[in-house]
C-alpha cells in the first residue's frame, strides 16, 4: 500500500472513531498472564474497517480484505481477518495496558490485559527481635525476587491483620508497623505474596516481647480474715512478667529480707498481725508494682457462764440473766430450748448482750437459757440455765350444768392457771361446803338451786381469785299424746287436732313429716299450742302428725297420726281406641282421682252396658260406632263425675297396585304413574326406593294423590315406586315397580395416550353415561376403523397420527354422541454422543457437541453430574456458554476438567448421552531441577527436572544454555565425574501438544573442600579431593 493511501486511512479511523467506548465485546485467552506467553484478544463482532491500538497507538490498521499492522509490531503479533482476533507473542511486562479495537462508524471495545512476572523468592525481615511491650515499635518487611503487580497479605498466626489502632500498613502493603508493641504481637507473623498468575509465602518471624509486671497478687493459705494463735500461715506471691519479676516482702512498711514467692510464718502469735506487701521488678522493662494482703491473729474464747440476780421469776415481774466470758468477745447471743433468742418489747439486752432482761417475766419464758460468745477465731456456749416462771391463779373455770332434774346428782369441777397448781374452795350460799376442786351435789331437792362459789389461792405469788355458778333445779315431762275430734277429714272442710300431756311442760312443738309445724293462716295453733286447726283441709295436708312436750331437761314426743284427706271423685280419664276394625273387640278403661276409690258405670246411648272400670266390647259391627259414656262416685264424700269418648268402627282396604303407560321412559319427556286402591282409602302416599317421594316443579301429584306425573323426565328418577293407602286403622302398600329412564348418550370420555413414540402400542377406550348401552364406532381422520367401545392399534408408526373420533349411539332414545382426540406420533431418540471439534488446550477456545439422532426440543450439559446453567458462568475465572447443541469455553481452563454428559429431550422423555471425559493439556507452567545426587559406587552426579504439565513433557538438557551444546534427554542426567565441567545446566520442557517450552538454569561450581575417599584408587583421589564431599556447596 502506498504511504498516501496509509496516512489518509489512518487520519479516517482515528477522526471518525466515535466517543462511545465498551469493554463488553473482547476477550483474552488468559488475562492475567504470565511472561513470555502468548495471548489472543478475540471479539465478538468482527471489524472489516477500523484499527487495533495499545494505550492509543496503532497496532494494526483494518480495511476491507486486508490489513496493516504498525512497524514497531511487525513479527510480535498475528491479525486474523477472518474473526478480526489479534494474537501477541512472547509478552513482556510492558505489553500490559489497554487494548481498543476500533470499528469505524460504530463504537469501539476496550480490554485491560495485564501481563505479570511469577513471584519468587518471597523474604521476610524485621528491625528487631528483641522489645519491650509499650515501649518499642516493630516493622516487619516483605520483599520478593521476582513479580509485578503484587497484593500482600499479612497474618499473626492465623488471623489476618488489617490497619487500625496500633496497626499500619504502608501504601503498597509490603510493610507492616505495630507501633507499642504488647505481649500477644509476638507472632508468628506471614506475609503472603500474590498476583494474578502466583503467589508466595515468606518464612515467618516471630518476636521476643518482655512486658510486666502486671495483675500482681498476694494468696494467703489459708484464707481467713483472722487466724487463730498457734496456727501456721503461707503468703504467695505472683504477677504477670517476662522475664521473671525480683520479688521483696516488707510487713507494715519495713523490709524483711526474705526474696522468695512464698513466704512461711509458723506457730502465730499475735504480733504477728500487721500488712504485708510484695514489690516486684522486672529488670529488662525496668516496671515495678507492689500487692499487699492483712495478717489478723487473734486467741480463742476459754469460758462462758450463766446466772441471775434478785429472786424467783415471777409472772408480770422483772427479771435478768447475766452472761459471764473469759477472753476477747466480739458477739454474745442467747438461746432458750436451743432457738436464738430475739429483742422484743418483752426481751431486751444490754451491756453488749451480756444481759438479758425479761420485763415482765411471762409464763412462757420459762426454759433453758445458754449463752454463745464468739470472736474472730472461735465461739463458746454455756451450759443450759433452767428459768421457772411463777404465777396466777387466774381466774378460775367452772364446769358443771346449769339445769339439773330433781333426785338426780351433780359435779361441779373448778379449774385455774397457776404455777404451782393453786388450792380451791367450794361454797353456796356462803357456807363452805368442800376444799376441793370437785364437788358433788345431790340427790338434789328444788330448794338447791341457787349460786355455788369456787375461791382458788396461789402459796407463793400470794394471789386468789374467784369464780360463780348458777344451778337451777326442774321436775322431768311424762306424756303426750294426739286426739282428733271429727270422724273423717274430708277435702275442704275443717278438722282438729289436740295435743294431751303430764308433767311440768314449758312448751309444745308440731311436727308434720319429721318438720316443725307453723301457723300458715290454714293450720292454725291455739296460744298454748295444745290444738292444731285445719281450715280447711287440703289435699297438701296429708301426712304424719306428732306433737312434743317440753321443759329444759326433758321432752315426750307423741305417736304419729296418720293424715288422710278424704276427697273426689275428680274428672275421669277414658283410655282406649278410638277406631277400629268390624268384628275386633276394644278396652275401654276409666279412672278417677278419689279417696276412697270411686264406683264405675258405663253407658252407650244412654243404656248401661258395664258397672265396672273396664268394659270390653264384643265383636264390633259399623252400627256400633258412637259416644260412650263412664260415671264415677265416692262413697262417703257423695260426690260423682262423668266423662265420654267416641269409637268409629271401619270396613277392611281390599287391594292396590301401581299402573304405567305400555310407551318406554324416555328422559326429557313426560310420563305419568297411578295407584289404583279398592276400599276406604282417607289418604295415598307415593314412595321411591323406601322413602317418601319428593315433589318439586317437574314432579306433580293430582289432587288425590293417586297419579303422579313426571314432566319431564329425568334419569335420576330411575327406581323402585310404591304407593301406600291408609285409613284411621290400616295402610296397605303396592307391590313394587321399577321405573328406567332411558337417556343419553352424553358427550363420550376417551381413556388414551395423545403423544405415542413411533413403534409403541396402544390402545383407545371409550365410555359414556347411557341407558341402555349404546353402540359403539370409531373414525381415523373420518374413516370407520373399529364399531366396539376399544380401539386397539398395535404397533404405532408415523401415518397412525391425526384424528381419532369416538360414536356412541343409543337404540332406545335414537340419540348420539361424539368425542374426537388427536394423536401425535414422534420419532425416539435412540443415540446421544458428546463429541469434540479440537484438542482441549488450556487457554484456547473448545467445544463439546451433542450429537442426536432424531428431533429433540432441548439440550442440557452436565458436569461431574451436576446441571450446568444456560447463561454464560465465570465461575473460578472459567468462561462457558451454551449454543444450540454445543458448549463453547471461551477460553477452556484447568477448572474445567470433568467428566460431561448431555441430555437430548423430545415429548417423549430425556435421553442421556455415555460420559465424556475432559483432560485440558497445558502448561509446562513450571520447571524444577532437583540435586545434584552422587553415586559412590558409579562416581556420578545427577539431577532431576521436573514440570507440571499435561501431558508429560519432553526434556532437554544443555550446557550454558547453547543450543548447539545439547548433552541429554529425559527428566534425569547423569554426568561421570571425569566430565563434571563448572557451569550452567538447563533443562527445556516442552509439551507435545501444546508446543509451549519452559527452561530452568543451576550452576555448578567447583569450590569448597576435598577428603579422602578410602575406598578410591590414587587417581580418583586427585579427581575427587577437589569437590566429592562437598556437595552440598557445589550448587548455587
Amino acid at each position: 500500500m502506498e504511504a498516501p493511501l496509509v496516512f489518509l486511512l489512518i487520519i479516517s479511523v482515528l477522526s471518525c472513531a466515535p466517543d462511545d467506548v465498551h469493554s463488553q465485546g473482547l476477550s483474552a485467552s488468559e488475562n492475567p498472564i504470565p511472561v513470555g506467553r502468548n495471548v489472543t484478544l478475540s471479539s465478538l463482532n468482527q471489524v472489516t474497517t477500523g484499527a487495533w491500538l495499545f494505550n492509543n497507538n496503532i497496532i494494526v490498521i483494518i480495511f476491507p480484505g486486508n490489513a496493516v499492522v504498525a512497524t514497531e509490531w511487525t513479527g510480535k503479533v498475528t491479525y486474523d481477518t477472518s474473526t478480526s482476533s489479534l494474537t501477541i507473542m512472547s509478552l513482556q511486562v510492558e505489553d500490559s495496558g489497554t487494548y481498543t479495537l476500533q470499528d469505524v462508524g460504530s463504537n469501539a471495545s476496550q480490554i485491560v490485559l495485564s501481563v505479570q512476572e511469577p513471584i519468587t523468592g518471597v523474604t521476610l525481615t524485621a528491625n528487631a527481635s528483641h522489645l519491650v511491650e509499650f515501649n518499642d515499635t516493630a516493622l516487619l518487611t516483605c520483599a520478593v525476587s521476582t513479580g509485578t503487580s503484587l497484593s500482600f497479605t499479612w497474618l499473626n498466626d492465623t488471623s489476618e491483620l488489617t490497619a487500625g489502632g496500633n496497626v499500619q500498613i504502608s501504601e503498597d502493603g509490603s510493610q507492616l508497623t505495630i507501633a507499642e508493641v504488647t505481649r500477644y504481637d509476638q507472632g508468628p507473623f506471614k506475609c503472603n505474596v500474590f498476583n494474578g498468575i502466583s503467589q508466595g509465602i515468606g518464612q515467618q518471624v516471630s518476636f521476643d516481647i518482655s512486658y510486666g509486671p502486671t495483675n500482681p497478687k498476694v494468696s494467703v493459705t489459708p484464707l481467713k480474715d483472722t487466724h487463730i494463735t498457734g496456727s501456721d500461715i503461707t503468703l504467695s506471691c505472683s504477677a504477670e512478667s517476662k522475664p521473671d519479676a525480683t520479688i521483696q516482702w516488707l510487713v507494715d512498711g519495713v523490709s524483711i529480707n526474705h526474696s522468695d514467692p512464698q513466704l512461711q510464718l509458723t506457730n502465730v502469735t499475735e504480733t504477728h498481725s500487721g500488712d504485708y506487701q510484695c514489690l516486684l521488678h522486672n529488670s529488662v522493662t525496668s516496671r515495678f508494682i507492689s500487692a499487699t494482703a492483712m495478717i489478723s491473729i487473734m486467741a480463742p474464747i476459754t469460758a462462758v457462764m450463766v446466772n441471775h440476780t434478785g429472786g424467783p421469776a415471777i409472772a408480770d415481774e422483772l427479771f435478768t440473766l447475766m452472761c459471764h466470758v473469759t477472753g476477747e468477745v466480739h458477739l454474745i447471743q442467747w438461746w432458750m430450748n436451743g432457738d436464738l433468742v430475739s429483742a422484743d418489747n418483752t426481751t431486751v439486752f444490754a451491756m453488749g448482750n451480756k444481759t438479758l432482761t425479761l420485763s415482765p417475766a411471762q409464763p412462757s419464758d420459762a426454759g433453758d437459757y445458754q449463752c454463745q460468745a464468739y470472736n474472730a477465731v472461735s465461739n463458746m456456749t454455756s451450759s443450759p440455765y433452767t428459768v421457772e416462771v411463777y404465777y396466777g391463779p387466774s381466774m378460775p373455770v367452772i364446769m358443771a350444768p346449769s339445769l339439773a332434774l330433781s333426785e338426780t346428782q351433780v359435779v361441779l369441777n373448778c379449774s385455774s392457771t397457776s404455777h404451782p397448781p393453786s388450792q380451791h374452795t367450794w361454797s353456796f350460799n356462803n357456807t363452805v361446803v368442800a376444799n376441793a376442786s370437785e364437788y358433788q351435789a345431790g340427790p338434789l331437792h328444788l330448794n338447791m338451786s341457787g349460786t355455788y362459789t369456787c375461791t382458788a389461792s396461789n402459796s407463793i405469788t400470794g394471789k386468789n381469785s374467784t369464780a360463780d355458778h348458777m344451778l337451777t333445779v326442774l321436775d322431768p315431762v311424762t306424756m303426750a299424746s294426739v286426739t282428733n275430734t271429727e270422724p273423717h277429714p274430708i277435702l275442704n272442710h275443717t278438722f282438729m287436732l289436740t295435743c294431751k300431756t303430764k308433767g311440768n311442760v314449758d312448751s309444745i312443738t308440731w311436727m308434720h313429716n319429721g318438720t316443725m309445724l307453723l301457723s300458715d293462716g290454714v293450720r292454725n295453733l291455739t296460744m298454748d299450742n295444745t290444738t292444731l286447726t285445719f281450715d280447711p283441709i287440703l289435699m297438701s295436708h296429708n301426712g304424719n302428725y306428732s306433737c312434743v312436750a317440753s321443759n329444759p331437761l326433758s321432752s315426750f314426743i307423741s305417736e304419729h297420726f296418720n293424715m288422710a284427706v278424704i276427697y273426689g271423685p275428680g274428672p275421669p280419664t277414658i283410655m282406649g281406641d278410638s277406631v277400629a276394625l268390624v268384628q275386633s273387640s276394644v278396652a275401654l278403661i276409666c279412672s278417677a282421682p278419689s279417696r276412697p276409690p270411686s264406683d264405675y258405670k258405663w253407658y252407650f246411648n244412654n243404656n248401661i252396658v258395664a258397672n265396672t272400670s273396664v268394659y270390653q266390647t264384643p265383636p264390633l259391627t259399623t252400627n256400633m260406632s258412637g259416644t260412650y259414656t263412664c260415671k264415677a262416685q265416692n262413697a262417703i264424700t257423695g260426690y260423682n263425675s262423668t266423662a265420654s269418648t267416641t269409637l268409629t268402627v271401619f270396613d277392611k282396604l281390599k287391594d292396590i297396585d301401581i299402573e304405567a303407560p305400555m310407551k318406554a321412559a324416555i328422559e326429557g319427556y313426560s310420563f305419568t304413574l297411578t295407584c289404583n286402591v279398592s276400599g276406604p282409602a282417607h289418604q295415598v302416599v307415593w314412595m321411591k326406593n323406601g322413602l317418601n317421594l319428593t315433589t318439586e316443579s317437574r314432579i306433580m301429584l293430582s289432587m288425590d294423590n293417586l297419579t303422579v306425573t313426571f314432566d319431564p323426565l329425568h334419569r335420576n328418577d330411575s327406581g323402585l315406586y310404591n304407593c301406600l293407602a291408609m285409613n284411621p286403622v290400616e295402610s296397605m302398600a303396592s307391590p313394587s315397580h321399577l321405573l328406567l329412564v332411558n337417556f343419553g348418550p352424553d358427550t363420550p370420555m376417551i381413556d388414551g395416550p395423545s403423544l405415542a413414540v413411533e413403534g409403541q402400542s396402544i390402545n383407545f377406550t371409550c365410555s359414556v353415561m347411557t341407558m341402555p348401552d349404546s353402540d359403539f364406532y370409531w373414525l381415523h381422520n373420518g374413516s370407520i376403523v373399529a364399531n366396539s367401545s376399544m380401539l386397539v392399534l398395535g404397533v404405532v408408526s408415523m401415518d397412525m397420527k391425526g384424528e381419532y373420533t369416538c360414536k356412541a349411539k343409543n337404540p332406545v332414545t335414537g340419540m348420539n354422541s361424539t368425542k374426537s382426540l388427536m394423536l401425535k406420533v414422534n420419532e425416539a431418540i435412540s443415540s446421544v454422543m458428546v463429541t469434540n471439534d479440537s484438542i482441549p488446550i488450556d487457554g484456547n477456545n473448545f467445544t463439546l457437541t451433542c450429537e442426536v439422532d432424531a428431533p429433540y426440543d432441548s439440550i442440557q450439559w452436565k458436569k461431574d453430574d451436576v446441571l450446568l446453567g444456560m447463561n454464560m458462568s465465570t465461575t473460578n475465572y472459567s468462561y462457558y456458554y451454551m449454543e444450540k447443541n454445543m458448549l463453547h469455553f471461551t477460553p477452556l481452563m484447568l477448572h474445567n476438567n470433568g467428566t460431561y454428559k448431555c441430555v437430548a429431550r423430545n415429548l417423549v422423555g430425556p435421553h442421556q448421552s455415555p460420559a465424556y471425559d475432559l483432560l485440558v493439556n497445558y502448561g509446562p507452567l513450571s520447571v524444577e531441577i532437583s540435586g545434584p545426587e552422587f553415586n559412590r559406587e558409579e562416581l556420578t552426579f545427577s539431577m532431576k527436572c521436573v514440570a507440571d504439565s499435561y501431558p508429560e513433557p519432553e526434556f532437554q538438557w544443555f550446557l550454558n544454555d547453547l543450543p548447539s551444546s545439547a548433552i541429554g534427554v529425559g527428566s534425569i542426567i547423569q554426568i561421570s565425574v571425569s566430565l563434571l565441567i563448572e557451569a550452567n545446566y538447563t533443562c527445556k520442557a516442552t509439551n507435545p501438544v501444546t508446543n509451549i517450552t519452559m527452561s530452568k538454569t543451576k550452576t555448578f561450581s567447583l569450590t569448597g573442600s576435598a577428603n579422602a575417599i578410602p575406598s578410591l584408587s590414587q587417581k580418583g583421589l586427585m579427581i575427587m579431593g577437589v569437590f566429592i564431599l562437598s556437595v552440598p556447596v557445589l550448587f548455587q
